[in-house]
Parts: C-alpha cells; structure tokens; sequence
C-alpha cells in the first residue's frame, strides 16, 4: 500500500516562497488543526496537486493557488510542492512540481515550471531525477502509487468545496462514480449502444417511411399491370367480336355485290328495251317514208328482185367498168401529154440556157486574158505574148499574180505592226504626262477647295473664341472658387446640424410626452374630484410598499455587484430576472457537460501519446537490433574477408573478391583438366609406337632410333607430369575452398544488404513517421488540456454564481408575492372608487405634471423655431451654392471650350499654310507638264496621220490588186465550169430529145380524141336502164327496212319478258337499301369496337410504359429487400435495447457491489483507527 510521507510547501496561498515550510505525515492518523487562514484546506490541496495534477477550485486557472506577487512586493512568485511518498512496491519516490506566477501590465500569468520526480537507484544509492510533462506526471503517480487518478481526487484528497459531490444529480454522480471504479469504457460502451439504438431508430423511421413508399409504387405497379391483364383480356374479347362483324360486313357486302349486279343487269336491259324502241321507230318512220316514195309497190318474191337488182347491176357495172376503163386511159393520156410538154419547155428553156453559156465562155476567156495583161502590167511582172491563151498558160500565170499578191499582204502586215509599235511608244509617253499632269491639276484643284472651307471655318472659330472670351472676362474664376468652397462648407455644416440635432424625432417625443402628461392631468384631475381617503387601506399598503422597495434595492444590489460575472459567462447577455436561474443552470450544465467531453478528450490523447511513445520505443529497438545484425554480419564477413585477402578486408569488396576466386578456381580446375588429359595420353602413344612404328599423331612411319627417341621422350613427359598433376591437384583443392568459404557467405551478405537497403530505411521512414504523429498527438493533448484549463475556470467562475443567483431567485419570488399583495390592496381601493394615493400626492404630481407639460411646451416651441431656422438657412445657403455651382461649371466649359477653340484655330492655321506651299508646288509643277503633254500629243497626232496616210495608200494598192485577183478568180471558175459541164454536148442531146417529146405529144392527142367517143356512147346506154335500177332498189331497200322494225318487236319483246322474270327495280332497290343499312349499323358497331381497343391498347402502351420507369423497376424485389432490411434493423435494434439493458444493470450492479466493498473497508479502518476508544 502506497503512504504519504513528507510534503514541503513553498510560494503556495498564504505560505511564504522565501520559508520552506515541511509537514510530515505520521502513522496511523496525522490530524491538522489551525486557526482560519492558517493554511489547512492549503494543505489538501497541495497534496492533490502534487498526485493528480488538478487546482483546487475557485484558483483563477491558478492566479489565487499562488502567493500574490503584490504581497510579496515582486513581480514574479516562484512556488513549489515536493511530495515523499512510499509506491505501492514500497519505494521511495519524491515529486517535485514547480510554479511561477507573473505580474504583467493589465493582468497575471501562471505557468508550470517543472515536474520532477526523484528515486534512488538500488544499486549505486544515487538519487535519480526524471523530468516530466505535467500531464505525464499526472498520469505516472497515480500509478505508482496503484490508485486511481478519480479516487485521489474525489476520494482521498477532496477539496472541501467539492466534498457535496454525492449530493449532486444523478448524471454527474453517475460519471464520478464511473471514474472511481474504473468503468468508463462500459459507460462509454452504454453511450455507443444508446447512440447507435438511436441511430438504428432512425434509419427504422427512413426504412418505414422508405417501405411505405415503396408499398405505394408496388401497388401502383400491381393496378398497373392488373390494368393491362384487364384491357388485353378486353381488347382479345372485342377482337372475337370484331371478326365476327367483319365476317357479318363480308357476307352482307357479298350480298348487296349480287343486288348491285341485279340492278345493274336490270337497267341494262331497261336501257336495251328504250334503245330497242328508239330504234324500232326510227325504222318505222324510215319504213313509211320509202313506203310514200315507191312509184309502185312490186309484189314478186324478195329472191326475184335481188335476182333482177344483180343481172341489171351486173350490166351496168360492164357498162361502167368500160366507161371507167376509157376514162382512166384518158386520164393517163392526158398526164403523159402534160409530162411530154412540160419536158419540150424546160429543153427549150435549156438549149437557150446553153447557147448562152456558149456565148458567155468566149466572153470570160477574152476578159479573162485581158485581166491577166492589166495585173501583170500593173504590178509589173514582165512582158506576155499576144491573146488568146491556153488555160495552161493562163493557170501559170494567175500562180504568179497570186504569189506576188501574198508578198503585198506580208509586206503590209510587217508595215502595220512596225507603225502600231511606234504610236504605242508615242501614246504612252502621251498617256504618263497626261496622267501626271491630270493628277497634279486635280491635286490643285482639291487644294484649293478645301482652303475655303478651312477659311471659313478660322473665321467662325474666331468669332466663337471672342464670345468666349467675351463671356469669360464678365466672371472672377478665384472668387467664384473661393464662394463655392465656403458655401458648400456651410452646407456640410448645416446639413449635420439639421441631421445630428434631430430635430424631427426631439420634436415627435417631446409632442407625445405634452400628450401624455395632458392625458395624465386630465386623469389627476379626476382622481382628486373623486378621491375619498382611508387610512387603514393605504398606511397596509405604504408598508408593503416600502418592504417591496426594500427587496428590490436588495435585488438590485446583488445584480449590480454580479452583473459582470453574470454577463462574462452569458456570453454578454443579460437575461431576465424570472429566466436568470434557468440559464445560469443552463449554463452550468452545459459547461459541465463540456468540461467532461474535454477531460475524456484529454485522457483519449493522453492514451494515443503513450501508444505512440510505445510505437517508438518499439521501433527504436527494432532499430537497434537491425544495426546490431548488420554489424554482426558485416564483422563476420570482413573477418572471412580479412583471412582470405587483407587488401580487400571491406564488406564492399566482397562481390568482387567472390568473382576474382571464382575465376581463379576455373582457372586452376581447367589447367588441372588439361594436364590430366595429356597424362592420359602417354601410354595409348607410346603403345601405338611400338606396336605400328608410326607416329601417333600424324601416322608417319619410324625408324627403330626414332621410335627409340620418341618413346624414350613420352617417358620423361609421363615422369614430370605426375609432379606438375599433383601440384595443380592442390592448387585446385586450394581455390576451391576458397570459393566455397566465399559460397558460404553469400546467405550472411545478402541478409546484410537487405537490412542496409531495406529493412533499417524502412524502420528510420516508419520511426520519422512515428514522431510526426507523437508531436501532432503532443500539440492536440497541449491544445486539449489547454482548453480544459480554460473551461474549468469558466465552470469556477459559473459555480461561484450559483449562490447568488439562488439568492436572486428567492428574493424574486417575495417580490412577486409582496408585488402582487400591493396589486390587491390598489384594486380594492380603484374598486371602491377610492384612489390610492393621497390628497397631497395627487397635487403634488398634478402640479409636477403642469410645469412639465409647460417646459415641454416650450422646449417643443424652441425646437420648432431652431429646426425652422436650420432648414431655412440652409435652403438659402444651398440655393447660392448651386448657383455658384453652375457658374463654376460655365466657367469651367467655357475656359474648356476657349482652349480648344484656340487650338483649333492654331491648328487651322497650320492646315492654310500647308495648304498654300502645296497649292505653290502643284501650279509650278503644272506648267512643263502642260508643254510636255502638249508636245507628247503634237508628236503622236503627227505619227498617226503618217503612218495611217502609208498604210492606206499601201491598203489601196493591195485593195485593187486583190480585187482584180478576185475578178481573174471568178473568171477562172466560171471558165472551169463550163469546160467541166461539156455544154456543146448537152446542147446537141438537148434538141434531139426535143424532136422526139413533139411527135409524142402528137400521138396522145389522136388516142384521146378515140377514147372520149367510146365514153359518150356508153354512158347513153347506163343512162336508159338507170330508172328501173332504182325502182327495184327502193323496194328492196323497203323491204329491208320493214323487216328490220318486225326484228326490233321481237328483241322488245324477249327483253321485258327477262325483265318480269327479274322482278321489278323497286323491289330490288328496297332490299339494296336494307342491305345497305344493314352494312352500315355493322361497319358502325365494328368502328366503335374499333375505338374501344384503340382507347384499350392505347391504355396498355401507356401503363407499360409506365411500368418502365426506374421507380417502379424490379418494384417487388427492391420492397422484399426493404421489408427484410427493415425487420433486421428492427430485431437487430431490440438486441441492442437488450444489451444495453442488461450492461445497464450488470454496471449499477457493479457499482452496488464497489460500493458495499467500499463501506466494508472504511468501517474495518474506522475499526482499527478507533479500536479500543
């Protein structure tokens, strides 16, 4: 068990920081008795600062825990604890806490200084000192001396302020008894099963509402799809009934097909019978017609007449025939007579064309020679002989004038194009100087229109600027200036008189104030006509009253005296009198609540520290084994190294010390190999030798001295190579363990470049890591506890409130009571009619309410008057600034606008200068490009009128040279073509032919006159016999006619007997119409069916479609899957409700069970303290 030996106190409360003052602690009981003041409860506290760590309350976050710096007459205390006590394995330890306390300006500042504790090394008997953080301290001597921090604090060493803690509610009991026992996890445990009971409770809340939902769209979904069955069940029923009226439609359609044909066979024979009767009487009347033209009716048989109609028709078509015949024959003969003449004109019109030719080709060969002789003559190609001549000679000699005439062209041609070079040149140079020229002129001219322009425009801008400065020189710029800085200062001035003065708001307040008092006069006045006084009602209600005022002083004074605190822990705010003891409460409660959060906070840190102190640790000695390994294998190594090679005894040579033996034991092993194989052959060569006297290697015979030598030479070789074998054996044997020693080590450095390249990076980055978490962990913890110390003094601070305000509260409650007494005693008298004042009072306040109501008269009257004045003052003031404004402005736009005036005329000045220079440069530039241009233009016009005047002439020569070259051509051709024709030959055909067509025509002329006699005689004889032809044709044809009419009678009649065999058309019109009706009614019930599966696919389309949202899809499953979330979550939450139930219990079981140990102990204690007194 751990025990208290010794504490020395220094710098603490009343204890003096110069003076060590020690109390020592006897066994089995120490009683502490003093005066008050003395240092008793200092003494505790000492202690419990000294375990846990923790103030003592009301301590100011430790200002008041240390002597004052004032007292002392220093502006810093230093103090100090030390505490000997014996642990709970009985060793001596000493805790050693410093403090400083500092006088600043405006305020003090506590610090820790330093926690040490102290213990004595078993071994030396040294004293050992270890320096710690206050909040590892507070947490390692609790543990040493094996008792909680919450029993030191709550138990052993409780403050007596803080003794009441059993007393208080239930939760703040239930935590520290939590504390005490050490059953925090289970409470934190009951927090996390309620928290999450909760949190299941409301996702259950989302699930049922989120199931609820769903219920609703599976629903949905199931009257959806029942709609469809529904409709599809409908539309298959409507569809049965559809084709059986489409079958009905068919039947009754067929039928009316067969009416219509009826009907229309019918009217077919009504329109043959009206056809046939038609053309019955037009038969008729033919009939009666031919009956009145007959001469005479014959009565011999149809076969007789026809008889005589064809012999009489068959010798009138002879007669005919022949007549026909004779005329054809004149016909032909006449045609013939006319060709015949036709042919003798055009010969005739010929033979005159071709004598004429004949004439005509003499007259061409004539002029054409003479052409000849004028062309050759004119061009003067030479000299000819005398005419006529050859059409040879005269070929060869119209090929020389042409020749000559494609020379004229070329030569023309040449000519042209020279001439149109040279007035191209001319016309160019005319051109460029006339362009120059033109350019300049226009140049001139623009010039000197703009100038004008530019003049007049200087001449109204001077004008403008005389206005100006006209105007200008009317106002004074620096006294215009100077007023409108006055006059706007005393704007400013009046503006924040009219609106600081508040004249509007004074004036409405002091109005409602007359009012009041009047209302209030007018109310005195009434109380004193009906006042009637009784003494025993108003001296009862004088007192209360007085004791009413009394209670309010006294309530008022303690809200004065802690108004501040009141405020500093509201947050500035101060609450009503009835509210102020709930939310100082509230208050309390809540910083309580937070002060407990902060210090769980805080151990919570405290614990992450130490595991990541413990991570570190852990890590540093991983650390230090990995480097111890590595030094190991390293030693191990480069001693292996070191007996094997002392030039490469460095771990870093090892790889290359392994290659190099490596290949030296190659190296020795192929030697070996190679002397080996050569031993081997000794004995099969010196065999071979003797046995086939050859050489070995390259068969060649030996003679007996050269066998002799060689074999003799294989012997020697046999006897060194056994030396040479053995001493390469060992080197061998030597390289090869060496390798193998090196082999060995492979594993031992392989592990060592492991550790140096991974696993001791890997502990440093993890160890870096660490202690960026442990100094992140520290700074939390620091911030945590420094809050913590923050909120416990502001939990002091609300604690040392709750005295008063308890006494605030009952002193509120009798108030209230006696406020309400006074109420009472006031209503009986206004009840009575009796006032509750006195005579005096009420003139005293009547006339206190007069002068008041004067004074505020006045005043109201003066604040009128002043307001009036202000506004009027500054309604003057404000006119004459913007006046002065506007003048300011003119003034400034016309200065503004002289300026630029001015500078407009300067720079109007600059363009006429300008102007001018170049109006001077451009008229001396005019004057040689005139003479120029006019030379260019003289000299071209010369050229062209000589060169045209050339190429005429040259034009006219070729014009008449081609035009008798044109006229020899025609000639020529014509002179061809008659040669070609052979004219004389044609001419001679020409008249014999004639001769011939002459004694034709006169031969036609003799035959026709023979015809035409025949022709008259027959048709002498074809006019006698005409007029018996036609009676019997007229009674044939009469005959014909009549039987035709009987024909019709008889299809008239056959026709109406078809018709009554069919009926009348009314009858079958009557049942057309009904089928008709018939169709009609079905077709309309069909299309309403129709309708009906539209409206009913329509329906289903829409519903599946609908059935296709994302909300209703896989609509029953996602409910299942709800509804079976939901009952877990349910079941689950009942678990929890159970478990946190039953952990409630087993807890408060617990602590029943601690506490009864606890009674047991203190009373066996209470025994042996007390035993035998």
């Amino acid at each position: 068990m751990s025990t208290v030996d010794k504490m020395l106190i220094k710098g603490i409360r009343s204890f003096d920081p110069e003076n060590r003052n020690v109390i020592t602690f006897y066994k089995p009981l120490t009683l502490i008795v003093g005066p008050n003041g003395a240092g008793k409860t200092t003494i505790i506290e000492c202690l419990k600062l000294s375990c846990t760590g923790e103030l003592p309350p009301n301590a100011r976050s430790g200002q008041s825990f240390i002597h004052d710096p004032k007292v002392a007459g220093e502006t810093e205390t230093k103090a100090q604890i030390k505490l000997r006590f014996k642990t709970a394995a009985g060793k001596d330890v000493v805790c050693i806490r410093s403090f400083q306390l500092t006088q600043k300006a405006s305020k003090m500042e506590y610090k820790a200084i330093e926690s040490v504790l102290q213990t004595i090394n078993p071994h030396t008997g040294e004293k050992v000192c270890l320096s710690y953080r206050c909040a590892d301290m507070d947490r390692e001597i609790p543990a040493l001396m094996g008792v909680s921090k919450a029993i030191l604090e709550n138990v052993i060493f409780v403050h007596q302020d803080e003794a009441n803690w059993p007393l208080q509610d239930s939760s703040t009991l239930k935590k520290k008894f939590d504390d005490i026992f050490s059953a925090t996890k289970y409470t934190k445990a009951l927090e996390v099963i309620k928290k999450l009971h909760k949190d299941q409770a409301q996702e259950i809340k989302l699930s049922q509402k989120d199931l609820e939902k769903l219920q609703l769209l599976k629903d949905a979904a199931y009257k959806l799809r029942q709609s469809i069955t529904q409709d599809q069940e409908e539309s298959e029923r409507l569809g049965s009934k559809m084709h059986d009226l489409e079958q009905n439609i068919q039947n009754v359609g067929t039928k009316i097909l067969q009416t219509e044909e009826t009907l229309k066979e019918f009217r077919k024979l009504q329109d043959q019978v009206a056809i046939k009767t038609a053309e019955r009487s037009t038969l008729f009347q033919d009939q009666e017609k031919r009956y009145r033209d007959l001469d005479e009716e014959n009565d011999d048989p149809d076969e007789d007449l026809r008889e005589w109609h064809a012999k009489f028709s068959e010798r009138i078509a002879v007669l005919e025939d022949k007549i026909n015949k004779s005329q054809r024959e004149i016909e032909d003969i006449e045609t013939k007579r006319s060709n015949s003449q036709e042919q003798i004109n055009d010969h005739i019109a010929e033979v005159s064309k071709l004598r004429t030719e004949v004439e005509s080709y003499t007259e061409l060969k004539e002029e054409r020679d003479l052409t000849i002789q004028e062309l050759y003559k004119q061009q003067n190609l030479g000299s000819l002989r005398k005419a006529p001549y050859s059409n040879e000679i005269a070929s060869n000699h119209i090929s020389r004038i042409k020749s000559r005439l494609k020379d004229i062209e070329h030569d023309l041609e040449e000519k042209k194009r020279s001439m149109d070079a040279e007035l191209k040149v001319a016309w160019d140079l005319y051109s460029v100087s006339s362009d120059r020229c033109k350019n300049v002129k226009a140049q001139k001219h623009a010039k000197s229109e703009i100038k004008p322009g530019i003049i007049t425009r200087r001449k109204e801008k001077e004008i403008e600027r005389d206005n100006l400065e006209l105007e200008l020189s009317e106002y004074d710029v620096h006294q215009i200036d100077h007023k409108e800085k006055n006059l706007g200062t005393e704007v400013d001035r009046l503006s924040r008189r009219l609106v600081q003065g508040e004249f509007d708001l004074k004036i409405q307040e002091k109005s409602t104030e007359v009012e009041v008092l009047r209302n209030k006069i007018k109310h005195l006045d009434r109380e004193k006509d009906i006042i009637n006084a009784d003494s025993n009602e108003r001296i009862k209600l004088s007192y209360k009253k007085e004791e009413l005022e009394s209670l309010k002083k006294k309530h008022k004074k303690i809200m004065d005296e802690h108004k501040n605190k009141i405020r500093g822990v509201l947050k500035g705010r101060l609450p009503l009198d009835k509210d102020l003891k709930k939310e100082v409460t509230q208050a309390l409660s809540a910083i309580t609540t937070e002060y407990e959060d902060l210090n769980s906070k805080s151990r919570d840190a405290d614990k992450d520290v130490n595991a990541v102190q413990l991570k570190i640790q852990e890590v540093n000695n991983n650390l230090s084994k990995l480097h111890k390994d590595k030094d190991s294998r390293k030693r191990v190594i480069e001693s292996k190294l070191q007996t094997l090679d002392q030039q490469s005894a460095s771990i870093d040579f090892y790889i290359k010390v392994l290659d190099v033996v490596k290949e030296k034991r190659d190296v020795h092993k192929s030697k070996y190999n190679i002397a080996d194989g050569m031993r081997q052959m000794f004995d099969p060569f010196e065999r071979v030798a003797r046995a086939h006297h050859i050489c070995p290697c390259c068969e060649r015979p030996f003679s007996a001295e050269e066998e002799d030598e060689f074999v003799k030479k294989q012997r020697v070789k046999s006897a060194t190579s056994a030396e040479r074998m053995k001493s390469l054996a060992m080197e061998s044997s030597e390289a090869e363990s060496n390798f193998q020693q090196l082999e060995k080590l492979r594993l031992l450095y392989e592990e060592y470049t492991k550790i140096c390249k991974e696993s001791i990076p890997i502990a440093e980055k993890n160890l870096i890591e660490l202690k960026e978490e442990l100094e992140q962990k520290t700074q939390a913890l620091d911030d945590v506890l420094g809050v913590l110390a923050q909120i416990s003094s502001d939990k002091d601070l609300v604690e040392s409130l709750k005295q008063p305000v308890d006494m605030c509260d009952r002193l509120l409650g009798e108030i209230e009571k006696l406020q309400k007494s006074v109420d009472d005693f006031e209503y009986k008298l206004e009840i009575s009619g009796v006032g509750v004042k006195s005579l005096e009072e009420l003139q005293r306040e009547l006339n206190a309410a007069q002068n008041a109501k004067e004074d505020l008269e006045r005043e109201l009257g003066k604040l009128r008057e002043e307001r009036r004045e202000v506004e009027l003052d500054l309604q003057r003031v404000t006119s004459r600034w913007h006046h002065e404004r506007e003048q300011k402005v003119k003034v400034k736009n016309a200065s503004d606008n002289l300026k630029k005036v001015e500078d407009e005329i300067e720079q109007m000045d600059e363009e006429t200068n300008q102007l001018d220079i170049e109006i001077k440069h451009l008229e001396e530039a005019v004057g040689p490009l005139s003479k120029e241009v006019e030379k260019y233009n003289i000299a071209y016009e010369n050229m062209k009128n000589k060169v045209n005047e050339e190429y005429e002439e040259q034009s006219e020569l070729k014009r008449k040279y081609l035009q008798g070259v044109d006229t020899l051509d025609k000639l020529i051709y014509k002179i061809e073509r008659y040669e070609k024709e052979n004219i004389p030959e044609k001419l001679k055909d020409l008249e014999e032919k004639q001769a011939l067509e002459h004694s034709k025509l006169q031969s036609y002329n003799n035959k026709k006159q023979e015809l035409s006699a025949e022709i008259n005689k027959a048709a002498d004889v074809v006019r006698n016999q005409d007029k018996l032809r036609r009676d019997i044709d007229d009674n044939l044809k009469y005959r014909e006619v009549k039987a035709k009419v009987d024909a019709c009678a008889l299809e008239i009649e056959s026709l109406e007997e078809r018709m009554l065999a069919m009926g009348g058309s009314s009858a079958t019109e009557a049942v057309l119409g009904k089928l008709s009706k018939e169709r009609e009614r079905l077709l309309s019930e069909l299309n309403k069916y129709l309708g009906t599966v539209a409206v009913y696919q329509k329906a289903i389309s829409k519903n599946k479609i609908d059935l296709k949202n994302p909300e209703y899809k896989d609509i029953d499953e996602r409910y299942f899957d709800q509804l079976l979330k939901l009952k877990t979550t349910e079941m689950a939450n009942k678990d929890l409700n159970k478990y946190y139930n039953a952990l409630d219990k087993a807890l408060m079981r617990f602590h029943s069970m601690k506490m009864e140990e606890i009674n047991k102990i203190i009373r066996e204690l209470w025994q042996q303290t007390y035993r035998g007194i």
